[in-house]
């Protein structure tokens, strides 16, 4: 059962510092995660949808440490690790892994296979040379690949193949949390379903954690057991994936879900809903609710005070100050 917490956020922010003023001062700040609060449990994927620029990467890579927040804090297996760094780090790196978008960039093309999937193992110093080629072996074939891989390169191998290779670099060190970037996105439809799917087998198999980012938020219902629905770098939304999908509460994530192509789009339902204004930037975001500048029920309250995530429906938490209207 999930009830072993691997993963606390609290009050996570990220800000980049662009530009210098001629006392050496940043003058410019972009907000791309803006306090942000969530735990996952034991073999539970959580899925983070928005579109791009909604700082759902930026928010995958400093959970890992990927990069250091600028305030917040990150509990991981019951340890604060915010303030870690070098070796204290590099211990905890195989239980906390990516996998990146590109499988294509991802990988280093002057490294043989069995040398890229060991990487977490030999940064964390923590086995030897035969323990580590016997892991390697059979992280390829949990994913579906020959152990005698190894000795081949990147260029040899298809879209699929070096997302597998990826992915078994991911889980060489049967971690506890993995970030899955999305995973899929640059890969072949008929390609996309056995990764998903493989991704759900080594889940079940192995209780791992996943947090699974995409802009797609039908892909996210099918991955996921929560969804988070970013904007600006803040969750407007957050509750059980089928929940989230089949009844949502922020305005944000219905249009969302009603942008989902589907065949016959005469036969879909939709609320006449439509977008207004332009996207604000992260460098200056609303001081309200971020998402008041284009949503057509916004008032004076919406664009003064900015609402907070709280508990509308069992587990289902929206950040809106007037849901009833959705």
């Amino acid at each position: 059962m999930m009830d072993e917490t691997v993963l606390e956020v609290r009050n996570l922010v990220k800000y980049f510092y662009e530009g210098k003023s001629l006392i050496f001062k940043p003058t410019r700040v972009v907000h791309a995660v803006d306090g942000v609060s969530f735990t996952l449990k034991k073999g539970e994927t959580l899925g983070v949808v928005g579109e791009s620029g909604c700082g759902k990467t930026t928010l995958g890579r400093t959970v890992i440490m990927l990069t250091p927040p600028t305030s917040g804090e990150i509990i991981f297996d019951g340890r604060d690790i915010t303030g870690l760094k070098g070796s204290d780090l590099r211990k905890i790196r195989p239980k906390m892994q990516i996998v990146f978008q590109d499988p294509y960039w991802s990988l280093d093309p002057r490294m043989k296979i069995g040398e890229i999937v060991a990487e977490p193992l030999k940064a964390s110093k923590l086995y030897s040379g035969e323990e580590i080629r016997e892991k390697v072996r059979e992280a390829l074939e949990r994913v579906g690949l020959d152990r005698e891989y190894v000795n081949r390169y990147p260029h040899e191998f298809s879209g699929g193949q070096r997302q597998r290779i990826s992915i078994a670099r991911a889980m060489v060190g049967d971690p506890l949390l993995v970030v899955l970037d999305e995973p899929t996105s640059s890969l072949d439809v008929s390609i996309q379903a056995q990764i998903l799917n493989l991704l759900k087998s080594i889940q079940k198999e192995n209780k791992i954690s996943y947090i699974f980012i995409t802009h797609n938020i039908d892909v996210a219902k099918y991955m996921s057991h929560r969804i988070a629905i970013m904007y600006l770098g803040k969750i407007v939304e957050l509750g059980p994936a089928k929940a989230v999908f089949e009844n949502p509460l922020h305005p944000y994530t219905k249009l969302l879900r009603d942008s989902i192509p589907t065949p016959d789009p005469k036969k879909r339902k939709i609320k006449n809903f439509k977008l207004v204004g332009e996207p604000p930037s992260l460098l200056a975001p609303p001081k309200g609710c971020r998402f008041s500048t284009r949503c057509p029920y916004a008032d004076d309250l919406c664009k003064a005070s900015e609402p907070e995530l709280v508990e509308v429906e069992k587990d289902h938490f929206v950040a809106c100050h007037h849901v009833e209207r959705r």
